[in-house]
């Protein structure tokens, strides 16, 4: 309850802060609008931005999913293989060595203007926080809980399954919550290099016909998706957390 109360009041001072300085510029509505006008602009135009804020949860959610579980999936293997841990790890360095936004107009001329370049560079920017951090907390386990379990005789995937998977779920938490705020900036950023739908296709829209006020909701349309993803996967995991303990 505490912690709605303190988010209602950042908010409250958030916009408070931005009307002053509306007020106090003089910046012309076009360049930057004040909150009430971007509040008629969406409610004017809620329609049209929910029917472009589905395509894009859309996109978000199906790349969350398929991007945490390619990482969860990929560090448990590390964990498993010396041979993956010798070959894959200095790769999956080595990629992040390129910038993730450069690979969107390729994926777009690859996939196309349609979702699927979208879902796929929302699980490109996911995909190694999560492999990450589980990874580590893969390898974090209580060295003398393993050394126990490999005098009782535990077969790997035992000490894998029954020891190191419930340490490490903390750290898989922490990547869950970095990929959830992560997750619509790849998603947007494809459908700013190419798309004919999306938010970030409406905001691009938006701002070339000088409706600044547009853009402004569907930009906090957005953001409020990602704080509520974020929220989500931030409970999950501490119920993880909590079981794990």
């Amino acid at each position: 309850m505490r912690k709605g109360y303190d988010i209602a009041v950042s908010f409250v001072l958030a916009v408070g802060v931005w009307q002053l300085v509306v007020w106090a510029t003089g910046v012309p509505h076009y360049i930057l609008p004040g909150p009430y006008r971007v509040w008629q602009s969406f409610v004017f135009n809620f329609p049209l931005i929910m029917e472009h804020a589905q395509i894009t949860i859309a996109e978000v959610l199906i790349g969350f999913v398929i991007g945490a579980a390619l990482g969860m999936t990929t560090a448990m293997h590390l964990m498993v293989s010396p041979a993956a841990r010798r070959f894959m790890l200095p790769v999956m360095v080595f990629s992040q060595a390129v910038p993730v936004f450069a690979l969107a107009p390729i994926l777009t001329l690859w996939l196309g203007y349609g979702i699927a370049s979208k879902i796929v560079m929302a699980i490109l920017i996911i995909y190694f926080p999560v492999a990450s951090n589980f990874f580590d907390g893969l390898r974090r386990c209580d060295p003398g809980l393993l050394d126990l379990a490999q005098t009782m005789g535990a077969s790997e995937t035992s000490t894998l399954l029954r020891l190191r998977l419930p340490a490490a779920l903390p750290s898989l938490g922490s990547g869950l919550r970095l990929a959830a705020v992560y997750a619509p900036i790849g998603a947007v950023i494809g459908e700013w290099v190419g798309s004919s739908q999306g938010l970030g296709y409406l905001m691009l829209l938006a701002n070339g016909r000088a409706k600044i006020d547009l853009m402004f909701a569907a930009l906090f349309v957005l953001a409020l998706f990602t704080v509520a993803l974020h929220a989500l996967v931030g409970r999950a995991s501490k119920r993880m957390t909590d079981w794990s303990g």
